[in-house]
């Protein structure tokens, strides 16, 4: 049986990518247009994070975020926004105190996170549901916080999206389903290949799509070099992929993206030769349980 297949974009991310791919977007401006170009090509839904436009480095500033979802309504009111909130969640050690952050940590309040997300309401952000190594760093989400991010996305109205890295994190976004901090059914977002978190194969993806609640709508990536064959592994299953130069900077092996939409243009063309269509963003929203853009 033939279904809609949502395509979402996580469009920049915050890794230090922008050497290595010049198509990574950093001004809100490019930001918003790389975004706007992705929703053409199919892309029903776009992940948006933000940076430092002088420094390129991952940034948190409302006005920033503001600007890009302006962008990106002034010339389309129908695709859905996805905010994040992961920044603010890393840590690393001072080598001489280990009880204290060292470069590169950025711990901030459950307000300072959602805050954005709160002032502009968008369609949906991100909630990255548990603790992780990732890297050589610790990404730091305590179940306190993310009760009080829960909560007052809930209150904004806004569609947190559950991201889950492994087996832990997805027990405990069941666990605020069952608790009232997120409206059931929930939307879960499965990540693969991040280390160290669930590995990008089928038998993980497996795993985890079949401990998620009947009911719930989902979405799945690996990056780099597992972009792809997530895509088709995530539609064989039942989900909707995600795709974008967040979690990839590669079209193919040795060849670089050269946009967010060709991204999404390869994953369209796995969709279809699935036998399945692309969702427009209105399905998108009917799939999710959303209001229409009219409503």
């Amino acid at each position: 049986m033939q279904r809609k297949v949502i395509i979402s974009c996580a469009v920049t991310g915050s890794a230090d990518t922008p050497g290595r791919n010049p198509a990574v977007p950093v001004t809100p401006e490019q930001i918003a247009n790389s975004a706007l170009d992705a929703a053409k090509a199919g892309a029903a839904i776009v992940h948006i994070h933000v940076r430092d436009p002088n420094t390129t480095k991952p940034s948190m500033e409302t006005a920033h975020y503001r600007e890009v979802m302006e962008r990106v309504r002034a010339r389309n009111g129908d695709v859905l926004i996805n905010l994040t909130t992961g920044p603010g969640a890393r840590f690393t050690h001072d080598e001489n105190d280990p009880s204290k952050p060292g470069p590169g940590s950025s711990l901030k309040s459950p307000e300072d996170r959602v805050r954005h997300v709160v002032e502009l309401k968008p369609d949906i952000c991100s909630l990255d549901m548990g603790s992780l190594n990732m890297g050589d760093r610790v990404f730091v989400n305590t179940p306190s916080h993310l009760q009080a991010m829960a909560e007052a996305i809930k209150s904004a109205g806004v569609m947190p999206e559950l991201e889950v890295f492994e087996t832990g994190h997805l027990l405990l976004a069941k666990r605020f389903l069952e608790q009232g901090y997120v409206r059931p059914p929930g939307m879960f977002q499965i990540c693969l290949g991040i280390s160290w978190g669930q590995p990008a194969t089928p038998e993980a993806m497996t795993y985890m799509r079949n401990l998620l609640p009947p009911q719930s709508p989902w979405f799945a990536f690996g990056i780099s070099l597992h972009q792809f064959p997530m895509v088709a592994q995530t539609v064989l299953l039942g989900g909707h992929p995600r795709v974008g130069l967040e979690d990839n900077l590669y079209l193919e092996r040795g060849k670089l993206a050269p946009s967010n939409a060709a991204l999404v243009e390869k994953a369209a063309k796995i969709i279809e030769i699935l036998g399945d269509h692309v969702a427009t963003p209105g399905e998108a929203r009917q799939i999710l349980g959303l209001a229409p853009t009219n409503a």
